[in-house]
């Protein structure tokens, strides 16, 4: 599926979910209603800050718009494995930070998330979701990264691992030369339980 799709089906079940019009989302987020729309019909390729702004107004972390939501009607559960060539992959269009999904689809309080990130650029994000108590961790595999979350700044070099909670502004900048690339790990306490499908191994029989 393109990820703009995945995006725009993504959106709309968000805002069904929620009993959201267009206008209320809009007034809740800051995002025009005639934006949405259009990034509902997969129309438009939306930024990582319009993405965050939709977020906030949904109540639920940006890492919502990639996910997949196989509900299992079919009657086979969401699977507990996700080949490299399955991850889906999105480049914001402002910034050209690239992020891999790397979670399966089973759901899962816990999401990985892989992040190239281009040298000198910046994103400053609101990621203040109120209504849900969403931890995330950041740790630099290669390169460093400049993170100001709340008032508060920090260098990461490659190694470090930050941890914070997702109910204040954080922004995102590579002062380094080149592009580095970092781990995000997010977990939601009210996400439900996985419901996976493992593989049935036959029945073992007496000699």
């Amino acid at each position: 599926m393109d990820i703009n799709t995945r995006i725009a089906r993504r959106l709309r079940e968000l805002r069904s979910a929620r009993g959201y019009s267009l206008e209320t989302l809009a007034e809740r987020s800051g995002v025009s209603r005639s934006n949405i729309s259009l990034i509902e019909r997969a129309q438009s390729s939306p930024t990582a800050a319009v993405l965050d702004k939709l977020a906030i107004g949904l109540s639920v972390a940006l890492a919502a718009f990639f996910e997949d939501t196989a509900d299992g009607s079919d009657g086979t559960p969401p699977s507990p494995l996700i080949r490299l060539a399955d991850q889906p992959l999105w480049q914001d269009p402002a910034s050209g930070y690239v992020r891999r999904r790397l979670s399966p689809p089973a759901p899962s309080p816990l999401q990985l998330v892989e992040v190239l990130f281009p040298p000198g650029q910046r994103i400053a994000l609101d990621s203040a979701v109120h209504d849900a108590e969403i931890h995330q961790q950041i740790w630099v595999i290669e390169g460093q990264m400049a993170l100001t979350v709340g008032d508060t700044p920090w260098l990461l070099a490659t190694g470090d691992c930050l941890c914070m909670q997702l109910n204040q502004p954080i922004v995102f900048h590579n002062p380094g030369p080149a592009t580095a690339r970092y781990l995000v790990a997010l977990t939601n306490p009210a996400a439900p339980p996985a419901r996976i499908a493992f593989p049935t191994l036959p029945a073992r029989k007496n000699p």
